[in-house]
C-alpha cells in the first residue's frame, strides 16, 4: 500500500499551524489514484505497460479466485527480477489445472507440470541442469497449493530446504484441497467445515490441534529467506518476490489467497476477507532470514476474529442460531497468540 497525503493535492485546504494531515491507503493497479498520475516507482508490476503476463487471459478460475490473483502477481514479480529469465515448476492443484485445460495454456513463461508431491524435488533438477549447462542466471520456481506443499509434498520441500538449493518455492494457501472436493489439508483451520471434516457432531468442523504450519517449519530449517504474503498487499507481495529472487539457495513464500467455492464467501469479498485476516491476527503475516523473524506487518486496525469469521459459510455452524459457538473464544485466543508471538500490535493499541 503506497500513502497519498491529500494535503499535497492543489485543490487541499491548507493545514493550520501545528494541524496534522491523516494520510489515506490506496491499492494501486493502475497509473492513478483519484485522478492523479502515481509516481513510476509506486506502480505495481500489473500496472506497467511492459508486464510480462506470465499468467494471462483465458484460464478457468473461479470468480474471485485469490490464488490467480496471486499468482499473477507473484510470477511477474519474479520475471521482472530475473530479466525474464525464469523457470517455473507446478504441483498439480487448482492452479496447474485452471490454467492448463488440455491442450491450451494460460502460462507464457517456461512451465513444468510435475506430479502432486514432487514440484519441489523437479525444481531442484530443474536449478541443476541450469547450473551444469552455464546458465546459472536462469532462476526457478517450484510452486503449489497447500495441499501440494504442506501434506503430499512436504518430504520433497523439507529436503530442498536441507540441502539449501537455489529454488523458491511459492505456497499459495487457500486452506483445503479445493481443486478435488474440498477436502482439509493441514493447513485447514480448526473448525472449519470441509467435504472430510462436516458440520457435524458435538464438535463440527475442523478439529483443534492438527495441522502444521510450513512457515514456520521453514524458519526452523535456517533457510536464506522466509515469507508470508497476502493477496490484500499486492506491494508488499511483489517486494518479497523480488527479494526472494534477489537470494540464492532456498527461499519459501506463502501466499494467503482465498476461495470463494472452498470457503463459502462472496466471490467479490476475496481481498476484504484477506485483509481481515491479517488485522484480526489470523494470519501473521512476516519475513524472516537464516532462522530468525526479522519483520513482521503491523496491524493497522486490530479486528475481532468474529469479523473474518462470519463472511464464510465454512464456519457458518458456529453462530447456529444465532448463537456463537463456544470455539469462536478459541480461535480468538490463537489470533491473540499469533499477535503475541509475532508482535503484530503495539501494547498500548492491543485491546479488541
Amino acid at each position: 500500500m503506497s500513502p497519498i497525503n491529500e494535503a499535497a493535492d492543489r485543490n487541499a485546504a491548507p493545514l493550520a499551524p501545528g494541524e496534522t494531515q491523516k494520510l489515506k491507503f490506496y491499492q494501486k493497479g493502475t497509473h492513478t489514484v483519484g485522478n492523479r498520475l502515481v509516481d513510476v516507482d509506486d506502480r505495481a508490476v500489473q500496472s506497467s505497460l511492459d508486464r510480462s503476463n506470465a499468467l494471462t487471459c483465458g484460464h478457468r478460475a473461479c470468480q474471485g479466485c485469490g490464488e490467480a490473483l496471486g499468482a499473477r502477481y507473484a510470477l511477474d514479480a519474479a520475471m521482472r527480477a530475473t530479466g525474464g529469465n525464469l523457470i517455473a515448476v507446478n504441483a498439480t492443484g487448482c492452479l496447474e489445472v485452471f490454467t492448463t485445460p488440455y491442450p491450451e495454456t494460460s502460462w507464457q513463461l517456461p512451465w513444468l507440470h510435475s506430479l502432486f508431491g514432487n514440484a519441489a524435488a523437479v525444481a531442484t533438477g530443474v536449478a541443476a541442469a541450469m547450473r551444469v549447462k552455464g546458465r546459472s542466471n536462469v532462476r526457478v520456481i517450484a510452486q503449489g497449493g497447500d495441499g501440494g506443499t504442506t501434506d503430499i509434498g512436504f518430504q520433497c520441500l523439507s529436503g530442498m530446504f536441507e540441502r539449501n538449493d537455489d529454488v523458491l518455492y511459492i505456497c499459495y494457501d487457500n486452506e483445503g484441497y479445493m481443486n478435488t472436493g474440498v477436502q482439509r489439508s493441514s493447513a485447514t483451520p480448526p473448525a472449519a467445515r470441509t467435504a472430510t471434516t462436516p458440520a457435524v457432531g458435538d464438535e463440527p468442523g475442523n478439529v483443534f490441534g492438527t495441522g502444521k504450519s510450513v512457515p514456520r517449519i521453514a524458519v526452523a530449517h535456517r533457510i536464506p529467506y522466509v515469507a508470508t504474503a497476502t493477496v490484500a498487499d499486492l506491494h508488499d507481495l511483489e517486494r518479497k518476490v523480488v527479494k526472494a529472487m534477489s537470494i540464492r539457495g532456498a527461499r519459501y513464500i506463502q501466499i494467503d489467497v482465498p476461495c470463494p467455492l472452498g470457503w463459502g464467501s462472496a466471490s467479490h469479498d476475496t481481498i476484504r476477507l484477506a485483509r481481515l485476516a491479517v488485522e484480526t491476527g489470523f494470519y501473521p503475516i512476516f519475513e524472516a532470514e537464516h532462522g530468525k523473524v526479522t519483520a513482521a506487518r503491523k496491524i493497522r486496525k486490530r479486528t475481532p476474529v468474529v469479523e473474518y469469521l462470519k463472511p464464510q459459510k465454512r464456519f457458518a455452524h458456529l453462530f447456529k442460531g444465532g448463537v456463537e459457538d463456544p470455539r469462536v473464544a478459541r480461535l480468538q485466543a490463537m489470533c491473540d497468540a499469533n499477535i503475541e508471538e509475532y508482535g503484530l500490535v503495539d501494547h498500548h493499541d492491543d485491546d479488541v
